[in-house]
């Protein structure tokens, strides 16, 4: 799955989240949500990981096609 880079840190700033705090809440690395963010792929367990640590539904997040 593909994760919209702008809805990303839309969220992280609405959030008020780093993305070293994302990967705490996450279980997930540093760099992993840093490859994210600059639009690389991720699987669904992670981009779940990542919806529920921003308390958002994973279908506000993905990129559509």
């Amino acid at each position: 799955m593909r994760i919209n880079r702008a809805k990303l840190a839309y969220e992280l700033v609405n959030k008020d989240l780093t993305q070293k705090k994302l990967a705490e809440l996450t279980g997930v690395s540093r760099a992993t949500i840093n490859y994210i963010k600059a639009g690389k792929s991720c699987s669904d367990e992670v981009g779940n990981k990542i919806a529920k640590a921003l308390g958002v539904d994973i279908t506000e997040l993905i990129e559509k096609r």
